[in-house]
């Protein structure tokens, strides 16, 4: 398989950037072109990605204004790696679920959720999974400000 299988299967109906210095290759899409792009590179006999291998949100700070999630796919029966971009606005970051593609992706959407505040519409079970629930903010987000105390604990950086 190759980039441009991939361009054939999607391009007709989507709008893509492609992203060369990306590793492996990469695309960039819009937000609300996500779950079909990823259904039809799932279910296209030519593409066949079977396997969502990470998801990693990206916060591009407050003077960007935006966040990015990066999704890396993998076809094993056609040994090739793909890596899809979208980029959201940082005031309200939210984007679709592709836990009903990939089941692997549930868990993945909830650490991104829980670290950087990134909302994904549709999942099944949206809430923290590394913090407790009652965490204040996302401390991967660039102006995260570490709370003084959690339950009467200092905490301490």
């Amino acid at each position: 398989m190759t980039i441009e299988t991939i361009l054939y299967v999607i391009r007709s109906d989507f709008e893509v950037q492609v992203d060369e210095a990306c590793s492996p290759v990469g695309l960039k899409i819009k937000a609300s072109d996500l779950v079909a792009i990823c259904e039809r590179l799932y279910n296209s006999e030519e593409t066949y990605f079977d396997f969502l291998s990470c998801i990693t949100g990206i916060d591009n700070g407050p003077e960007a204004n935006t966040m990015e999630v990066v999704y890396n796919l993998y076809s094993i029966p056609n040994d090739f790696g793909l890596t899809i971009k979208v980029e959201l606005p940082r005031d309200k970051p939210e984007i679709d679920s592709i836990t009903p593609i990939w089941q692997g992706a549930n868990w993945l959407e909830r650490e991104t959720f829980d670290l950087l505040g990134i909302v994904f519409t549709g999942h099944p079970d949206l809430r923290r999974i590394l913090l407790p629930d009652n965490w204040e903010g996302y401390p991967l987000r660039k102006d995260y400000s570490t709370q003084e105390y959690f339950h009467g604990i200092k905490v301490d950086f």
